[in-house]
């Protein structure tokens, strides 16, 4: 891993992930927490504090992790969120945001058009498009600092309309795409708050999670990611990026996807 976790930033990081208590939100905070250059890490989930792994965590490490609960489809406790963390900090230099959904109990992908039907679609635009937005806004304050920052968000290669040769899956792929509109619109007022800051769009490629796991069968090896794996790669993402990176939409690999 980079030996900053933010390019530019001096000082030790002040880090929050979302999604923290699975997957590459999990790994990820595992691997900031290793990180010679952060301080301190806020760990969301709904139900961060009852996660055992990451109450393992924050007993090894009680000083550099906080676990806060929030829905971060709840206006509400977003609200609530934004006050916490001011209470503990001034300044965020890394928001690492990966939660999102693509089945959930009754929750599927569409296979057709047949398929699609409102409730689902308010389902995935609530947790895949609208929460990323919202979260921005409440932590927007503890952006604006004259210090290197990174907001990045996990977003998905079927988000791209350019790139949408198969079909299918419309409410995933809809509100992956209206995540990538309303963060590239984020991204061009952040840099005016603070010109040293940078807003990415990160897809993770296939990792290995219950996610993933129900269409994994035409994934190669090779192309299958461990979320430990997932996670060092797009924290180097990071690590690199630089302001005029900002709005862009990345792979894994650091190549740009169509929008």
């Amino acid at each position: 891993m980079s030996a900053t976790v933010v390019r530019g930033l001096q000082p030790p990081a002040q880090v929050l992930v979302t999604g923290a208590s699975s997957g590459v939100g999990l790994a990820a905070v595992r691997q900031l927490l290793a990180h010679s250059g952060v301080t301190r890490v806020f760990a969301v989930s709904r139900h961060a504090s009852a996660c055992e792994a990451l109450r393992t965590l924050a007993a090894q490490a009680p000083l550099q992790l906080v676990l806060l609960d929030a829905d971060l489809t709840d206006e509400k406790a977003l609200s609530a969120l934004a006050r916490q963390l001011a209470d503990q900090t001034d300044a965020l230099h890394l928001v690492f945001h990966a939660a999102g959904v693509l089945h959930e109990g009754k929750l599927q992908p569409e296979k057709s058009v047949l398929q699609v039907n409102a409730s689902s679609l308010q389902q995935v635009f609530a947790i895949n498009a609208f929460a990323p937005i919202l979260l921005a806004a409440a932590v927007m304050p503890l952006l604006g600092h004259d210090q290197p920052c990174v907001f990045a968000s996990l977003s998905a290669r079927v988000g791209s309309i350019g790139d949408n040769r198969l079909g299918g899956w419309y409410g995933y792929r809809a509100s992956k795409a209206a995540q990538n509109q309303l963060l590239k619109t984020f991204a061009l007022e952040l840099v005016r708050h603070n010109p040293k800051a940078c807003c990415l769009l990160l897809h993770p490629g296939t990792v290995d999670t219950p996610l993933s796991q129900p269409f994994q069968k035409r994934v190669p090896a090779s192309q299958m990611f461990t979320p430990e794996r997932a996670a060092r790669q797009l924290l180097e993402i990071i690590a690199q990026a630089r302001p005029h990176d900002s709005g862009s939409f990345l792979a894994w690999d650091g190549t740009a996807i169509a929008w």
